[in-house]
């Protein structure tokens, strides 16, 4: 009976849709529950950033099986910004996959059919039932088979608070704050910024993007101020691998916004870990840390200190997930930045992702858990693998059909306080124009 289910498979973006498509493939019948109103909500709210990532390496094959039969065409081997790759491969997807695409349709938890996390008993033989709010009011349960969960991590981003919880006064001050990328060539969020004191918070991918954008509009409105806050006791690598980084893209970025800083158009401050968010009489804000200097007189704080996943709604499964990283056990050792590099990190799929709950999967950013550095191209592999799995290819889903590039040094918000024995922090270059990951968390 279970295998007449469907494969629920929660997110549709660019690894939910490439999942839907690999199971369809396969035989297998997905159902995507996306709580957005279309195909990438997520990549669209960081629609005005360019990707790392050229055109080839966003594109999963299985989807362009799927889609060339409609008259899409791969678009040329540009770096395509977030409302690109949106328009032009995850909507055509999802219109592909037809009534297999759910939106408005946001799952609330998930359990096995029948029992709690507790009981042991049908675990094996019962399937899982989905619970789903739907945007227009109501709800319902699907029954499935099997779950994946590619929902991502972008809802769920990291605080201010320099010990992983929101400073104090963080959320009153929320007016003033913003944790994604500004996209300063709208007039109005333009004009909130310029002329002001604009403290930027993080060392990674993003935190560059918004410098160098900044630092922009310093040059063209002289009155607006840049602090670079990290928490770090050093700049050391933040900038990546420059022209040793094989996504060239992101290694462009790192050199601009290293020039942007030595041209003293943005203020360092390094070994800042928030611990308040005071507000003054005139709306303006100070910075207080545990120990040294506060930053007064600010204006507008941008928050890029990474992300996180949500694990609220799946508190019924048997996940195992690695302590430090919130990530699977078994694929956490090859992804932990305190250890590994980008480059060394392997490509994995189901052997890696399985947990005790049967049938259960995190992918795409979600299954990093707190690690960075996240590629389409592993997220396409990961659901190939597990919808292999899923159809009772084994050979095929432990293959390994992907080989990645080699990503310079790389670390997540606050990992590497101090530096490494090869001098690295947390690498982060990215090109021409505001670039974020291939695939953002």
């Amino acid at each position: 009976m279970n295998g007449e289910l469907p494969v629920v498979v929660v997110g549709a973006g660019p690894v939910g849709l490439t999942a839907a498509a690999e199971l369809r493939e396969r035989g297998l019948e997905p159902l995507v529950l996306e709580r957005g109103p279309a195909a990438g909500t997520a990549v669209a709210q960081w629609h005005h950033v360019r990707l790392f990532s050229p055109w080839p390496e966003l594109v999963a094959p299985a989807a362009v099986r799927l889609l060339e039969p409609t008259g899409w065409r791969p678009p040329d081997p540009t770096y395509p910004t977030g409302r690109e790759w949106a328009e032009r491969y995850l909507r055509p997807l999802a219109a592909a996959l037809g009534e297999q695409v759910r939106f408005g349709a946001e799952v609330v938890g998930v359990a096995r059919r029948g029992r709690d996390r507790v009981v042991d008993a049908g675990r094996e033989t019962e399937p899982l039932t989905v619970h789903v709010r739907r945007s227009g009011g109501g709800e319902e349960r699907i029954t499935a088979r099997a779950l994946i969960d590619a929902s991502g991590t972008w809802g769920t981003p990291n605080p201010l608070g320099g010990d992983g919880l929101p400073a104090l006064g963080e959320r009153a001050a929320t007016g003033r704050i913003t944790y994604q990328v500004p996209d300063l060539t709208d007039s109005a969020v333009r004009d909130r910024y310029a002329g002001r004191h604009v403290v930027v918070a993080g060392s990674g991918h993003s935190a560059l993007t918004a410098l160098v954008a900044f630092a922009g509009l310093a040059e063209n409105d002289p009155a607006t101020r840049v602090s670079w806050v990290l928490r770090r006791g050093t700049v050391g690598d933040a900038f990546g691998g420059g022209a040793a980084d094989q996504l060239p893209a992101r290694g462009a970025l790192g050199a601009r916004a290293r020039e942007a800083v030595a041209t003293g158009a943005i203020r360092v401050v390094t070994g800042f870990r928030t611990r308040a968010v005071e507000s003054g009489s005139d709306g303006r804000l100070t910075l207080a840390p545990d120990a040294g200097d506060r930053i007064e007189d600010v204006d507008e704080v941008v928050v890029l200190t990474g992300f996180r996943p949500d694990l609220s709604w799946l508190s019924e499964l048997r996940l195992e997930l690695d302590a430090t990283l919130q990530a699977p056990v078994a694929l956490a050792p090859l992804i932990d930045p305190n250890v590994h590099s980008c480059g060394t990190v392997y490509p994995h799929g189901v052997r890696e992702l399985s947990h005790p709950e049967p049938g259960v999967f995190l992918a795409g950013m979600k299954s990093y858990g707190r690690a960075p550095t996240f590629l389409a191209l592993t997220g396409y592999e990961q659901v190939r693998s597990i919808a292999a799995a899923l159809a009772g290819d084994r050979a095929a889903a432990e293959r390994v059909e992907l080989v990645l590039p080699e990503t310079g040094v790389c670390g997540g918000a606050g990992v590497f306080d101090e530096p490494s024995q090869d001098g690295g922090f947390c690498g982060t270059p990215a090109g021409a124009e505001p670039i974020s990951l291939s695939a953002p968390h």
